[in-house]
């Protein structure tokens, strides 16, 4: 089916939505920031992924052969961004009381089940830092050898000072954090700049090795640049990461670039918001909610796929157990209307004309979906709507194909049982809710109250006259 909308995506290093082109015709470099391995990745974590996935998908929808590289951070990502604190993965080990190697290892098995339950597409390239030091030295010898590096009694350090646009993606006031600066720069020529290697100093290290300038271990941005050089080239088509990425790491990886090959490193720079939690950053709300903590409370891990998709993703997505439950039975409501429409039917072409020129617009998920639900409302035939959803779901990622007649599938009836019984509750009616609950109970469903909402689970039958 031919398509009239051409892709655009917003790049942040322009700050405009533009039109994209790949550098090599049909064929897509993407690099994606992976995940730090000294823990488990929270749901916030994931969202980014949720988008890298999104991303890629829509680019092969479009006709593209996509070379999906992520890193895996196992060394060298300090608890600050500011080059101070310990290695993220020496605290890991030191809590868990593992070496730094097994956690990496264990946390990162765990990091690829969580993308599987989600029905993320594994990268086609996932690269170590830990596999990839000597490309990272010879990265470091090369910026070192063109004047833009200087050493200091605990590492290596660039010079953003030697960068005429140093901080453009984040359009970083350099003069104005300069003065501003509460903290010492020690050794450090300005505030912005970055090490590329650390010394090991006294404390003992797990993780380290020889180079040209002492034993020590790669600056955390290092790795990207090297790695990335060496599965995409010294300029590729997108980079994507998390907004958190934007004015240090991601910024100081295209000044490695620039100093080395006069480069931006990436044509498209795109980014995922955060999701938060009770209106904060996951990281600063003292709650880190995990993907096993969804499953624990018998949620499907495909219905915060669902969630995230509700929100465009230069949205902050608020996420609470009210909007996953609310995901829940919109996922559950299109699986059922699926299993009821036949086979043999064909993609509807100006509703999928409405579908791709969204996700074509910069990912405008929001809008997708509202075309869905329009589709399910519409007067389109039963099996050209199974077809053109299954069309829709090469996108989505929903496994809307792979529903099975079995699978459990809470009817309508009983959701509106369960909404009555909000209905009488709020109007303090207890024993109209007693009696909602058990009609509820007598056709096989439990109903558990939350606050604020429900949530509807089966029951075995034996369990009905309890």
């Amino acid at each position: 089916m031919s398509n009239h909308y051409p892709l655009h995506l917003f790049d942040s290093y322009r700050r405009d939505i533009v039109k994209f082109e790949s550098i090599e015709p049909e064929k897509v470099g993407l690099y994606a920031c992976g995940p730090t391995v000294y823990d488990f990745a929270h749901i916030g974590n994931l969202r980014t992924y949720l988008l890298v996935d999104l991303l890629r998908r829509t680019l092969e929808f479009n006709g593209y052969q996509v070379n999906h590289v992520m890193n895996i951070t196992d060394v060298g990502h300090l608890v600050s961004d500011a080059d101070s604190g310990e290695d993220k993965m020496e605290k890991g080990s030191r809590k868990r009381k593992q070496s730094a190697w097994d956690i990496a290892l264990y946390f990162e098995e765990c990091f690829f089940k969580d993308l599987n339950l989600l029905n993320i597409k594994t990268p086609g390239i996932v690269c170590r830092a830990t596999d990839h030091i000597d490309e990272q030295i010879e990265f470091v010898k090369a910026l070192e050898e063109k004047g833009f590096t200087y050493e200091t009694s605990d590492g290596v350090y660039f010079d953003t000072a030697k960068l005429d646009d140093y901080g453009h993606l984040a359009r970083l006031d350099i003069q104005g954090l300069q003065a501003g600066a509460r903290v010492e720069f020690k050794e450090k020529r300005n505030i912005t700049d970055f090490a590329l290697w650390k010394f090991c100093g006294d404390e003992p290290r797990q993780m380290k090795w020889q180079s040209p300038w002492g034993e020590g271990f790669p600056g955390w941005h290092i790795e990207c640049s090297a790695m990335a050089e060496r599965y995409l080239g010294t300029m590729f088509d997108i980079h994507l990461g998390g907004e958190d990425h934007i004015a240090v790491h991601h910024s100081n990886e295209i000044a490695q670039s620039q100093a080395r090959y006069k480069t931006h490193m990436a044509n498209f720079w795109m980014h995922g918001y955060f999701l938060q939690i009770d209106k904060q950053k996951v990281a600063k709300s003292g709650k880190s909610i995990l993907l096993s903590d969804l499953v624990e409370k018998k949620f499907d891990p495909l219905a915060y796929r669902y969630l995230a998709l509700t929100s465009h993703y230069r949205s902050r997505l608020n996420f609470t157990w009210q909007s996953l439950e609310g995901a829940s039975r919109a996922l559950s409501r299109l699986r059922r209307v699926m299993l009821t429409y036949p086979d043999g039917g064909k993609v509807d072409e100006s509703y999928s004309r409405q579908f791709v020129a969204k996700l074509n617009h910069d990912l405008n998920t929001p809008e997708a979906l509202a075309v869905l639900w329009k589709l399910v409302q519409s007067q389109v035939s039963a099996a050209d709507k199974k077809a053109t959803i299954l069309y829709f779901n090469q996108l989505l990622g929903l496994n809307l194909h792979n529903i099975k007649a079995d699978e459990v599938i809470i009817p309508d009836d009983v959701i509106r049982l369960a909404e009555q019984r909000i209905l009488v509750r709020k109007n303090q009616d207890w024993q109209a809710s007693d009696r909602l609950r058990d009609v509820i109970l007598e056709q096989g469903y439990a109903v558990e109250d939350l606050k604020p909402g429900y949530r509807i689970t089966p029951v075995k039958m034996d369990q009905d006259n309890e």
